[in-house]
């Protein structure tokens, strides 16, 4: 992040943040519209708890009033309003702050990909940037992974936990872990060198051939280009073995990955999977 400006446009700001909210409607945002609605699009609640702050301090930045929001404010604010990029510039300026850099590596998640994560609420799904980092995730994906969001450093990038944790392991099946190990040493290998010297890809990969011996081995390989299984085996320790499909959609725009996990349909996974939405669900509430 850069540095803040000293002038907010707290007039600009308020106005603005009342017009987006009051554009979205909750279908927008995956929630429940209810029967005693009356406002015309969001409460300022509703959006207070997209962007994970209190319905206070929002509503005070909407009555131009309080302290300036920090930038990390101002993302949460931008994705919870599920802003494009050029409208969640133009409310870092309004805000007082220079907008970040564009380009591969942002996670300001698009909302064309935010909607349709919305919408598979019921669907284990995540979306994770091309480091496999987890941006967002459906409550029955964290029934199936763990909170993944919750990691900080190189250790939100499944390839790094892969090398560094050995607890990462135990959700995939023991007769995949070898290629799986080739899978994410290929992968960042792939985008340390499109991403060039100084990027976290590289700095990853540096990071992981002093903490890894069977990282260096493998890395030692130069294998590049082994693209993940579609069919994936995960051992859960509530419900056991699970045999999914990954369907991916990619935002080339952020280089983001939308991860959604199936499995077919009267099988013992699709109904271990059933169980995991209501897990899923059950953990939300």
């Amino acid at each position: 992040m850069t540095e803040a400006h000293t002038v907010i446009d707290r007039t600009g700001l308020a106005q603005f943040l009342r017009n987006r909210r009051e554009s979205l409607q909750p279908e927008d945002v995956g929630l429940p519209r209810g029967r005693r609605r009356r406002t015309s699009g969001l409460r300022r609640e509703e959006v207070a708890s997209l962007c994970h702050m209190s319905t206070d301090y929002y509503a005070r930045l909407e009555r131009e009033r309080g302290p300036q929001p920090s930038e990390q404010m101002i993302v949460s604010i931008a994705q919870g309003l599920r802003l494009s990029l050029d409208e969640r510039d133009h409310l870092f300026r309004l805000a007082g702050h220079t907008s970040p850099p564009r380009g591969f590596g942002g996670e300001h998640i698009s909302p064309g990909l935010l909607r349709i994560l919305d919408r598979l609420h019921d669907t284990p799904a995540e979306i994770v940037t091309e480091l496999g980092e987890t941006l967002r995730q459906t409550p029955p994906d964290i029934a199936l992974t763990g909170d993944l969001t919750a990691y900080s450093g190189p250790a939100r990038s499944i390839g790094y936990r892969w090398f560094t944790d050995p607890a990462t392991r135990e959700l995939y099946a023991p007769e995949d872990h070898a290629f799986l190990t080739r899978m994410f040493a290929s992968g960042l290998r792939e985008v340390a060198t499109l991403r060039g010297s100084g990027s976290r890809a590289a700095h990853y990969a540096d990071l992981l051939r002093a903490q890894s011996e069977e990282f260096r081995q493998v890395w030692d390989h130069h294998e590049i280009g082994i693209r993940p299984h579609e069919v994936k085996h995960f051992i859960h320790p509530e419900v056991g073995a699970l045999e999914l499909t990954c369907q991916t959609l990619l935002d080339p725009n952020q280089s983001q990955l939308l991860l959604v996990y199936t499995a077919v349909p009267g099988s013992e996974s699709y109904e271990k999977l059933q169980l995991l939405s209501v897990i899923g669900a059950q953990a939300l509430r």
